[in-house]
């Protein structure tokens, strides 16, 4: 027992340096350059309370600070730098205009920024800041600078939000008209106003709103966010790509907008997008709500990263218990993300099989295009091939033709004649002879490849000649 004392004793008498504030500073930057930015954290504290009036250890602090999203200590400590420690530190005024700005607190931000920009116009990040500036004018814009200390206006903004969130759409429409009437540049405002229209079905006025928006306030994520939404349930797959690929050059530094960034790319399913934003802000350490875990869930899922995407669904539940059951892996919830041929299909089908309940579930559910909701009410009918010779209709009919002959309810044979007439209406091919469509189908599909069916007897099938089946072939083989 005593000789363990002993060498307690002396291995306590070995102290190989003094670990001061440059030690902690040193190691602190590794893990940083390391990525294990809680790790830098941690040591750059430890180096501050060590040396408490070091400039240097002060400002990497503060900017790894600034990367956890702990912005206002960060700003404690940069405003102690400037204050105490070292005035002529100029590029503090730069990191604390970047802080400001995450804090949403623009007319701050960019107070500093210009402090920084007069007093070093050619420093070390005089380019980045010029770039601040440029965007916090916008973001500032968009936000309403100026009306930050009306306390009317705060309140009324807050209880239609309330509406919104309960369902009252009503009130909550007739509250949202008198803030934009009163204040007829409160951006946000109308972006609610159009929210509320959209989800009492009045998608025109709600278009209209977000029109207003972006005439007056061109660049208002929030409305192009929400303009992308409409696109989407409306099934204009083209517009959706089009203000997709825009948003995607889009790279904001509010919290508030970079979850709305991510949440919207989610909704619409571009889910690699959506976890790029989703992802870097949980990375930050924000703590969202059940919404934001819901749609880091499903980008993680659908892009491949199964155990975030089951750690995040975890915290749904937390929050939400009766999200149970809609998780991203859940096929059953996933009609929604199949393409346009695809959800036509499942239609079809379920009209041949006489399933019109299920049909109308679907149509509940599913946010469909103009030419869906159309080939759904056909499918509805009684006299599927009565009225009208739009689009739809002929869709329809060269599908009955082909599910006539073919006599089966294996999907790839629709989803392939879906897919070519889709295709041609975006290419302006006007959509004739279904008969042919539908010949043409049967034949390229799988008959004639099969070798058991020549193509003149499939031409004969569908009453077309072999030179307009041929025709309908090569204009599919094209598309």
């Amino acid at each position: 027992m005593g000789k363990h004392i002993y060498e307690r004793q002396q291995k306590a008498q070995v102290v190989p340096f003094f670990q001061d504030g440059h030690y902690y500073l040193k190691k602190g930057l590794k893990a940083y350059r390391e990525r294990n930015v809680q790790k830098a954290c941690k040591l750059l504290r430890r180096a501050a309370d060590l040396e408490p009036d070091h400039s240097t250890i002060l400002s990497q602090f503060a900017i790894v600070l600034t990367e956890l999203g702990n912005y206002h200590e960060s700003n404690d400590i940069l405003k102690k730098i400037l204050d105490r420690v070292d005035p002529e530190m100029i590029e503090c005024h730069y990191f604390m205009a970047n802080n400001f700005a995450h804090l949403g607190l623009f007319h701050e931000a960019y107070k500093n920024a210009a402090l920084y920009s007069e007093k070093d116009p050619d420093g070390e990040f005089s380019g980045d800041n010029e770039d601040l500036m440029d965007l916090l004018m916008i973001e500032g814009e968009e936000e309403g600078i100026g009306f930050e200390g009306n306390d009317d206006l705060i309140m009324k903004q807050d209880h239609a939000r309330a509406m919104l969130e309960k369902g009252e759409l009503d009130e909550a429409i007739k509250l949202l008209k008198e803030i934009t009437a009163e204040y007829p540049e409160f951006w946000s405002a109308y972006n609610n106003l159009s929210l509320a229209y959209f989800y009492s079905g009045d998608v025109e006025k709600a278009k209209e709103n977000l029109e207003v928006v972006l005439e007056k306030n061109p660049g208002n994520l929030h409305a192009f966010c929400n303009l992308l939404v409409f696109y989407y349930y409306e099934r204009q797959d083209d517009l959706v790509q089009e203000l997709v690929d825009k948003l995607s050059n889009v790279h904001p530094i509010l919290v508030e907008h970079r979850y709305k960034l991510g949440a919207t790319f989610a909704l619409v399913g571009n889910y690699s997008l959506a976890y790029k934003w989703l992802r870097s802000l949980h990375k930050q350490g924000f703590e969202g709500d059940d919404t934001f875990f819901y749609w880091l869930s499903y980008s993680a899922f659908y892009t491949g990263r199964e155990e975030i995407a089951k750690n995040a669904w975890e915290r749904v539940l937390e929050e939400n218990p009766s999200k149970k059951g809609s998780e991203p892996w859940n096929e059953e919830n996933a009609q929604d993300r199949k393409t346009v041929e695809h959800r036509l299909t499942l239609v079809f089908l379920a009209a041949q099989a006489k399933k019109f309940e299920e049909i109308k579930e679907f149509e509940a559910l599913v946010p469909q295009s103009p030419i869906e909701k159309r080939f759904i009410s056909l499918s509805l009918s009684e006299q599927t091939l009565a009225a009208g010779e739009d689009d739809a209709v002929f869709m329809f009919r060269a599908a009955q033709l082909l599910y006539r002959q073919l006599l089966t309810a294996e999907e790839k044979p629709y989803l392939f004649l879906f897919e070519a007439m889709l295709k041609a209406r975006k290419k302006e091919k006007n959509l004739k002879n279904y008969h042919a469509w539908a010949a043409a189908v049967f034949y390229l599909f799988g008959a004639g490849h099969a070798g058991r069916l020549t193509k003149s007897a499939a031409a004969e099938k569908f009453g077309v000649s072999v030179a307009t089946l041929t025709k309908y072939e090569r204009v599919i083989q094209s598309l």
